[in-house]
């Protein structure tokens, strides 16, 4: 199991409430279509506080992260960038998905996820494409 030592509990009434109020479509989407576990076999945790920050979804054994960029994260580009590498800093792994990728090409989402799990479980570096939400495009 990953370890918890960055499990925010000051944050947990938060994250319960965005997991109850504020879920996207894309959210929602990749939640049924991918994350559960009977789909893709391991556990995620939805709107997890890790740090000082609240995740979409975690994988705790895995150490994953992944995040879907929609319309909250408009003009957040280097807040975003900031987030993404204080967790990386942490030991996590990132993966980031925008909204129309995730209802538009889930079959590609879901490659990279499974993808990302593999070279996690081998305990392979992962050479995962890295996307910084937009910086330098």
């Amino acid at each position: 199991m990953y370890s918890n030592n960055y499990y925010n509990i000051n944050l947990k009434e938060f994250a319960r409430e965005l997991r109850t109020q504020t879920v996207s479509k894309a959210e929602k989407f990749i939640w049924k279509a991918v994350l559960s576990r009977k789909q893709i076999g391991e556990r995620f945790l939805r709107q997890r506080p890790i740090d000082q920050f609240i995740v979409d979804f975690f994988a705790p054994k895995l150490g994953l992260i992944i995040e879907i960029e929609g319309s909250s994260h408009k003009n957040k580009a280097d807040y975003d960038f900031y987030r993404q590498q204080k967790l990386e800093g942490l030991g996590y792994v990132f993966l980031r998905f925008r909204e129309g990728e995730v209802i538009q090409n889930i079959r590609a989402v879901k490659e990279r996820i499974d993808y990302a799990i593999f070279c996690l479980k081998e305990k392979w570096p992962p050479t995962l494409p890295v996307d910084r939400g937009g910086k330098g495009k």
